[in-house]
Parts: structure tokens; sequence; C-alpha cells
């Protein structure tokens, strides 16, 4: 009988995503995108179904975030193998200048530089570092690694007192107009399928919603988008007479739970049974306890979201 206490590979020695974002120094949302749009590692399974990575898989990400670091796109390194991995992230430290001053487009960098504009509020430098990284990454990385990463230290600086609300407004303005003009960049072919897209009422902030919308958009669908703070029985009225396939709505701060949820589980009750109600963001994993057996669909990450409009699509 195999010995699981001796085994690296078992969940029982696995480490949690938390821990490996402690030690790799990527945010929980780089490590699943990776994992997940890029097939970065293949995580063990508990018998529960939950995530767990070994040191092997610690070590991996630590040489693809240098990769990154040293230029390298991440779907262009995710595939290698460790030993090739290890082999051209060694070949890049040793050509490296230690005098080089020219922008790397990794994610510390342009995190950094972006943070820089927006505590001196200059929008137009925060506009070009946001566009120089969509132009080197591509605009599924910006959605899904970059702006959830800067939003969040955004945040986090303001809860700290370091950033007032006029960074904050500052920085949300810069995002959302990128992703605004990212949607109408990509016009809907004229039978695509319509998805709806808001904050339900209580929850006045747009940015989650408005990356669903721009997700939703580069996956084909034609978009309804209503922003924040959208009575369910409004959403529902959108719904209808759009004829949309899904409704998805974004949940980012959670001030009255009670309320949040309400409104949820009404628009569920008063939409089209063969709509899927699709939840997510920053806000909805606390809720989502409540929301269970409501036939709600959870979207942990954008990429998720993109999967179950794929299966709506399919289905009708």
């Amino acid at each position: 009988m195999k010995n699981n206490a001796s085994d690296p590979a078992s969940p029982q020695n696995g480490h949690p995503i938390s821990v490996v974002a402690a030690r790799t120094g990527l945010s929980r949302d780089v490590l699943r995108v990776w994992e997940r749009r890029y097939g970065a590692v293949e995580p063990i399974r508990t018998t529960g179904g939950q995530r767990r990575y070994s040191d092997a898989h610690v070590a991996r990400f630590r040489l693809l975030a240098a990769a990154v670091g040293h230029g390298r796109p991440i779907g262009s390194v995710a595939q290698l193998g460790t030993e090739e991995l290890t082999r051209l992230v060694a070949e890049d430290e040793a050509q490296r200048s230690p005098h080089r001053t020219e922008w790397v487009p990794s994610l510390a960098r342009t995190l950094d530089s972006a943070l820089a504009a927006i505590v001196v509020l200059d929008a137009p430098a925060l506009d070009a570092q946001l566009r120089r990284a969509i132009a080197h990454e591509g605009v599924p990385w910006f959605l899904e690694v970059l702006v959830p990463d800067l939003m969040r230290t955004v945040g986090d600086r303001w809860v700290a007192g370091q950033l007032t609300i006029a960074h904050e407004h500052l920085a949300s303005a810069a995002v959302i107009a990128i992703i605004m003009e990212t949607i109408r960049a990509v016009p809907p072919l004229q039978a695509a399928p319509r998805v709806v897209v808001a904050t339900p009422a209580g929850e006045h902030h747009a940015m989650g919603a408005a990356l669903a919308a721009a997700a939703a958009s580069l996956q084909g669908w034609s978009i309804v988008y209503l922003g924040a703070d959208v009575p369910h029985a409004d959403v529902r009225a959108a719904a209808t007479v759009t004829d949309a396939r899904a409704v998805a709505l974004s949940v980012t701060y959670v001030q009255d739970s009670a309320r949040i949820i309400s409104e949820i589980i009404a628009l569920r009750g008063n939409l089209n049974a063969a709509v899927p109600l699709l939840v997510g963001g920053a806000g909805a994993e606390g809720i989502a306890g409540s929301l269970g057996g409501h036939h709600i669909v959870l979207c942990e990450s954008l990429a998720e979201l993109r999967r179950e409009l794929a299966n709506a699509e399919s289905s009708r």
C-alpha cells in the first residue's frame, strides 16, 4: 500500500493556492489564468475536488514568472517542459544586461508603472501604460490578469489610506474606457446571441460588469450592457425585450448581503427558465452558499464565464 505521507503528488502533501501565491509572488488570478487558460500545470485533486499544488508546481510557476518577466508572453512558454523552461530562463538571465533599462512588459512592471501614474493622477500616462500592455500581451491577458490585479491593489491602498476616492475613480475610468472601446471594436455578427450584463441593485461598482461584457464580446456575443445598480425587474425586462440567451451579473463589494441575495434570487425566479443566470465577481464567493439550489451559475473567473456562455450557445 502506498504511503501518501511520503508521496509529493498526494493531495495531503499539496498546497492550497494561497500558499502558492505567497511563495511565487503571483496573484491568485494570475495562477488561475495560467493554469486554466494556458494549461501551465495540472493540479492535484482532493477527494472533494479541491485543487492542491505540489512543490514541483510551485517551482514551475516560479520559472514561468521569470520567463514572463524577461518579456516572453505566457502563451509561448506555458506548454514548455520544465527542463526546456529552465534552460530558457537561464539563457535569458545570461543575456540580460545589468544596464538594460527598456520597458519589460511583465505584470509586476506594468502594475508599478500604472500605479505610479495613478498616484499622481496622470490619466494620459495611465492610458499609455495600459495600452502598451495590451499591445504586448493581448486583450484577454489585460481583462483576466492585469485589470483584476490593478484594481485590487488600488482598492487595498485606498482602504489603507494611501490612495483617495479620486485615485480609484481615475483608475476605474481609464480601465472602463478601454474595455468599452474593446467591445465596440469587436462588432457582433448579425445572428450573434445576446447577453444582458449588469450589477444587481445595491451594487454600485461597474468594473466587474464591464469586464464580463468585454469577455462575452470576445466570445462573439452581442452585449446589452446596463451598467451598475439595476433592479431585478429592469434586468428581466431587458432580457425579455432583447430575447437574451443569458444574463450575467457582477458582484464586487457586498455591503448589504441580504439585499443583493434577494435581488439575484428574485431575478432568477422571474427570468425565463431557459436563460442561464451567471453570477461572478470578487464578492460572489461570499454569498455563494445562499444562492445554491436556485439554478444560478457561479463563475469564479472570466474564463469560466466564457465556458458557460459557450454552453448556453450550444444548447439552443
